[in-house]
């Protein structure tokens, strides 16, 4: 959130038409269509503060100032060029700020079995669980409307000679953190 992003047409030979189509999470659709015969771009419902850059001896791109959450999505380019029809496609994921300084909420408990339950609460995008020593474990997701996920795993030993204290790892984009438990 808050940078700037910018996105590749990879291309071979002169440009006769470039077509970015864009596929928010949330809202519509949006294009920007460059005609180099007539040196013009056309855009639909397109926010201002996305927009195409042509720079010298660099493929052409598009360029998305103060990346928000609305901009998260699928960006699809299309290029019609002396030298053939050429596609790419992104799926660009916002992390936000609040993300990074505020990671996942992490906690451990024991269930009624005395099994451990670590539990990933409100990540963006969402968590992934580990257990140390490795065991068979189950692992829930339950999506938010605000776009975070919580995954809830359950810690079950292979072997009943496995020590009673278990470690659940939590791995992020914003960081990695660990927590240790005896049930």
């Amino acid at each position: 959130v808050g940078n700037s992003q910018v996105l590749t047409c990879p291309l071979k030979g002169n440009i006769t038409l470039l077509r970015w189509t864009i596929t928010p999470k949330a809202g519509g659709p949006c294009t920007l269509v460059y005609r180099a015969d007539k040196n013009e771009t056309h855009r639909t419902t397109c926010s201002d503060n996305i927009n195409l850059t042509f720079r010298a001896g660099e493929p052409p791109a598009l360029e998305i100032r103060q990346v928000g959450i609305a901009q998260e999505g699928n960006y699809s380019c299309e290029v019609a060029s002396t030298e053939g029809n050429f596609h790419t496609r992104y799926h660009l994921t916002v992390l936000g700020k609040e993300c990074a300084k505020s990671p996942p909420r992490l906690s451990l408990s024991c269930d009624e079995q005395g099994s451990p339950v670590c539990e990933a609460a409100a990540g963006k995008p969402q968590a992934q669980l580990s257990w140390v020593p490795e065991g068979s474990s189950t692992a829930e997701e339950k999506c938010h409307d605000n776009g975070t996920v919580t995954v809830l795993s359950k810690f079950t030993a292979c072997s009943t000679n496995v020590t009673n204290v278990t470690t659940c790892m939590v791995s992020h984009p914003a960081g990695n953190w660990s927590q240790t438990i005896a049930c």
